[in-house]
């Protein structure tokens, strides 16, 4: 039905929205949080999940989130995500891309290496898998994007960068493990200038990179995200994204040499990509001080579907897109905003969590839309 409705578009861009699309058909959940054993069917759609408060709407979210990034999007410790008492925690799912199907498999043990697995083949670093399922996930918790520090945010463009750009993660990776080398070589009281230098010279051109790519990312960015930020607002409000980083005074390999005697004191490494920050801006000043709670909403909600649409055209195909707790957290104009984006299929396959089945009904009776209701309680499901 949802492709009928399409008709209108041009046949050749209609081709291709085919060939490419992405969607997850299932997912099975064994002791993953308060999961204990879940299976669901997906539509390649639209996918409401209703429940009260700790039903394990979130969880199923999250464990989406594991299939795509190998990792939780809320903790950074995965034996947290087991179910008590339990040794282990799985999560399989199947994706359908580009006429293949690819299931994929991530096994949690205490204690033991997470496992991860695609087509029942072993993954030897977590790193191959990124960007083969990517998403865009919207939370009450996006929250920290504003208010926290700036590892969280050099972490939100590092992950969508990665999505896209191989490479990029395999510079990031190599810069971050060498920062961590760095680092160790300054606590030992032997350390010379001439130690740092060797670590320095393997580092330069990777800041380089790492710094063209997120500045390049951010020019593009910033239109769309202003955009849609006042397409949602309805107002002129001036926002944006700025990038902060010691790489505009200088490439980093003078940085670092001038720092050298600094970073013996300090014993920390004091320049480099690792310090970046993106300042979110509201009329030319912090927004978390100047915003409103409402204005601040609305910064994420367009940043995130800035996001989208930047992928989108990335990879020119629609990621998966979570939209956790979504209508609680927005008001009846944001909420109508966001449904005709879904109305007119902007986006592929969504998951949306409700405490109110009965909302989730209306609205998307309203637009006539191609949906699954699932309604969870305590970790069961119908």
């Amino acid at each position: 039905l949802s492709f009928l409705r399409l008709i209108h578009i041009n046949i050749g861009y209609f081709s291709t929205l085919i060939k490419l699309l992405m969607y997850l058909t299932n997912i099975k959940l064994l002791n993953f949080k308060n999961h204990f054993d879940t299976r669901i069917e997906f539509s390649s759609n639209i996918n409401c999940l209703v429940g009260n408060n700790g039903a394990g709407k979130t969880n199923v979210l999250d464990a989406i989130h594991y299939l795509s990034f190998t990792k939780s999007y809320f903790s950074s410790q995965d034996g947290l995500n087991i179910m008590n008492q339990q040794p282990f925690a799985s999560i399989d799912g199947v994706f359908q891309k580009n006429d293949e199907q690819h299931q994929v498999q991530c096994i949690i043990k205490q204690g033991a290496k997470k496992v991860l697995k695609r087509n029942k083949k072993q993954y030897q670093k977590m790193a191959e898998h990124i960007g083969l399922f990517p998403l865009v996930m919207i939370s009450p918790t996006d929250s920290d994007l504003l208010l926290g520090g700036s590892e969280v945010r050099r972490k939100f463009v590092d992950s969508v960068i990665a999505q896209f750009d191989r490479a990029y993660l395999y510079n990031l990776i190599s810069y971050n493990k060498l920062l961590q080398q760095r680092n160790a070589l300054l606590k030992q009281s032997n350390v010379t200038e001439t130690n740092l230098e060797l670590y320095d010279e393997q580092m330069a051109p990777l800041a380089q990179l790492i710094f063209d790519k997120r500045k390049s990312f951010l020019t593009t960015l910033n239109p769309i995200f202003i955009n849609y930020y006042k397409s949602i607002a309805q107002s002129d409000e001036e926002v944006l994204i700025e990038y902060k980083t010691q790489l505009d005074n200088g490439v980093y390999s003078e940085l670092s040499k001038a720092n050298r005697a600094k970073d013996l004191i300090t014993r920390f490494s004091s320049v480099g990509v690792h310090k970046d920050d993106f300042i979110m801006l509201f009329d030319k000043h912090l927004i978390k001080r100047r915003g409103s709670q409402g204005q601040q909403k609305t910064f994420l909600l367009a940043l995130k579907l800035a996001q989208f649409d930047f992928m989108s055209q990335a990879l020119k195909f629609k990621p998966i897109l979570l939209l956790d707790d979504i209508f609680d957290k927005l008001d009846d104009n944001r909420v109508e905003h966001l449904m005709t984006l879904v109305d007119k299929h902007h986006f592929g396959q969504i998951f949306v969590t409700d405490t109110h089945s009965e909302r989730s009904v209306h609205i998307f009776d309203k637009i006539n839309a191609d949906y699954k209701l699932f309604q969870l309680n305590n970790g069961g499901i119908s």
